[in-house]
């Protein structure tokens, strides 16, 4: 039987202690009024859970294009913590730490797969380092990239982490290798309700044989992929959202249950009649870079789109042998920097707002 919105399960802890239904609200009401600023946005949602409609409210992050605030219902919520319990093997009883902010979907879906799955969740500040001072051992968690790097020391102290809000860089997965955690990285957006798909970045040993070459991600129940003539990934996921979901990213199916991510279509390069995926260059200029940056196009009369790298500084001068392991295409005609780039809520580069800076 599938719980409901309207149910807080019995085994479900709040920071130590069990709470019903309308004990839950008297917390939420003191979290509101006294609480610190984290706090307060946990009260926010609680009481736009506790109440008596059918939906609630949650802000996109606005990564690729105008942040919005959009309705989801609370049932489609549920679904997808159950997916995730599934998936992970959640039991009731089971410890979480919650260390995300509850503005966005990520941070109010560890609360609801908390209520909903019976898990014993403890809260804090969404330190970047939120394991900096734990002792306490977790069997579940979420974290974005930043804090899983700066956490690293404390990740025996966590049985299972999922990683989302941005990629994980290959530098990262790779210092993952040995740790006792076993790190996922999701696939999702708001509108699906956080992640629909995960990928093992470390123990590849015990990966699913579903997915191959331990390089896609895998969809969680009750998910169905495809995709639209760009070959962008549509998502079919009726628990979760009554129509399709039309992505912009471009992807390889590897089987009906798994894709691999090969760039965004809307950051697609077209030069000289060759497709480029920023992404997979950014990918093998990694290791080289000490400062953020991207790769992105300016129009060409000869070639169409002109590739060009913009790096985040005072300076745009950067060693030629960081190019040594670009094919000829894919080498950067021109280098900008910006001092400063202009980022999302949650750390993410805004591309299109940085490429309107440059001179």
């Amino acid at each position: 039987m599938i719980p409901s919105f309207t149910k807080v399960h019995n085994k479900f802890k709040f920071n130590g202690m069990y709470f019903d239904f309308k004990a839950l609200k008297d917390v939420a009401y003191s979290f509101v009024k006294e609480g610190e600023d984290f706090e307060k946005n946990i009260g926010v949602f609680l009481l736009d859970w506790l109440d008596d409609k059918d939906y609630v409210y949650a802000n996109t992050s606005g990564s690729t294009g105008p942040p919005k605030r959009i309705k989801i219902q609370k049932q489609a919520m549920v679904h997808s913590a159950i997916a995730t319990g599934n998936y992970f093997n959640l039991q009731p009883g089971d410890s979480a730490l919650h260390c995300l902010p509850t503005t966005f979907i990520a941070g109010k879906m560890m609360l609801v797969r908390a209520m909903i799955l019976g898990l014993e969740l403890d809260v804090i500040s969404p330190a970047s380092n939120p394991l900096k001072n734990n002792r306490k051992s977790y069997d579940f968690s979420a974290m974005v990239p930043l804090q899983l790097e700066n956490g690293l020391g404390g990740l025996d102290k966590i049985k299972t982490l999922i990683v989302g809000g941005a990629a994980v860089s290959k530098q990262l997965q790779e210092q993952l290798n040995g740790l006792f955690c076993s790190v996922f990285a999701t696939y999702g957006m708001t509108e699906t309700v956080t992640h629909i798909a995960v990928k093992k970045l470390n123990h590849f040993e015990k990966t699913s044989p579903k997915v191959e070459n331990n390089k896609g991600f895998e969809i969680l129940e009750d998910i169905s992929i495809s995709q639209d003539q760009r070959d962008c990934l549509i998502i079919t996921a009726p628990k979760l959202n009554a129509s399709p979901i039309v992505t912009n990213d471009v992807v390889k199916l590897t089987s009906d249950m798994s894709f691999e991510i090969l760039g965004r279509a809307d950051n697609v390069i077209n030069s000289g009649g060759i497709k480029l995926f920023p992404e997979q260059i950014e990918a093998k200029l990694l290791p080289f870079m000490t400062q953020r940056f991207f790769i992105a196009s300016k129009n060409d009369p000869s070639l169409g789109e002109q590739l060009i790298l913009v790096v985040e500084g005072q300076s745009n001068v950067l060693d030629t042998s960081f190019f040594k392991g670009l094919d000829s295409y894919e080498k950067p005609k021109h280098i900008y920097n910006v001092e400063v780039f202009c980022e999302t809520s949650t750390g993410k580069i805004q591309r299109e707002k940085n490429l309107a800076l440059l001179k």
